[in-house]
C-alpha cells in the first residue's frame, strides 16, 4: 500500500465487517486481512458477534445453543441486540476512536438476513433496535462472501469435525439458501457500502479480491501504488 493511502487513514480507525453464509470462509479472510494490514503498520483488532466482549460472549453462548430460537425470533432479535450494545460501547467504539481498524466477523446486516428476511422479524424492530445499540454507526466497508450452499455446509461441516452443528447450521437446506439470496439482496441494496465477493475459490484468490475491494473502497489508488 502507497504511504498516501496509509496518510489518509490518520485519526478515526476504519470499521470492516464480513458477512456471509455458514462456511463462507469469513473467519480465514478476517485473519488475511489483519495480518496484511500489520505488515504495512495498520494496527487492526479482530473480533466477532454475537460475542467480541464478555458481556457478548455469555449472550453468545444463548444464541448458538439454541435458547434463543426457543424465545422465538423477537426475543432472539433482543438477544443480538443486547450483545450488540455491550460489543459496540466496550471493544468497537473505542478502537476506532483510538485509530484502529475494527475487522467485525458479522454485524447488524446478519440480523437484517438472519432475524429479518428468515425469522420475519418486522422492520420497524430491527430499526428499533439498530437506533438504540449502534446509533450511526455502520461500516465503512461491508465484505460479503458468496458460495454455494453446498459448498459452505461441506465447509462447516469439515471444520467442527465430530462437533453438533450450532443453532444456525443445523437448519435445513431452504435456510440456507434464503440466507444467501438474503445476503445478495443486501449487497444489491447498498452498493456503496458491500462488496459481493466469490468465495468459492481458494483462499488466496479470495483474500486478492477482499484487498482490491478494501482499496477501492476505501483508498481509490491506482494497482501499482496498492502493493503491500
Amino acid at each position: 500500500m502507497a504511504e498516501a493511502a496509509v496518510k489518509r487513514t490518520s485519526g478515526r480507525g476504519k470499521f470492516i465487517s464480513f458477512e456471509g453464509g455458514e462456511g463462507s470462509g469469513k473467519s480465514t479472510q478476517i485473519k488475511k486481512l489483519a495480518d496484511r494490514l500489520d505488515a504495512v503498520k495498520l494496527r487492526a483488532i479482530v473480533t466477532r458477534e454475537p460475542g467480541g466482549s464478555p458481556g457478548a460472549e455469555v449472550i453468545r453462548h444463548l444464541l448458538l445453543s439454541g435458547m434463543g430460537k426457543l424465545l422465538g425470533p423477537d426475543a432472539e432479535t433482543l438477544l443480538f441486540a443486547a450483545a450488540r450494545d455491550d460489543h459496540v460501547r466496550t471493544v468497537i467504539q473505542p478502537a476506532l476512536t483510538q485509530g484502529i481498524w475494527v475487522l467485525c466477523d458479522r454485524f447488524f446486516d446478519s440480523t437484517r438476513a438472519y432475524q429479518g428476511r428468515l425469522g420475519q422479524v418486522a422492520p420497524g424492530v430491527l430499526n428499533a433496535m439498530q437506533r438504540v445499540t449502534i446509533g450511526d454507526l455502520k461500516p465503512d466497508l461491508t465484505i460479503i462472501l458468496d458460495v454455494p450452499v453446498e459448498v459452505g455446509l461441506q465447509r462447516a461441516a469439515a471444520r467442527r469435525g465430530s462437533g453438533a452443528p450450532d443453532r444456525f447450521e443445523a437448519e435445513d437446506i431452504k435456510f440456507h439458501q434464503d440466507l444467501r439470496d438474503a445476503y445478495r439482496q443486501i449487497a444489491a441494496d447498498d452498493p456503496q457500502r458491500c462488496v459481493l465477493i466469490d468465495a468459492n475459490a481458494d483462499a488466496e484468490t479470495v483474500a486478492a479480491k477482499v484487498w482490491t475491494a478494501l482499496r477501492d473502497h476505501l483508498f481509490a489508488i491506482p494497482n501499482a501504488a496498492s502493493t503491500a
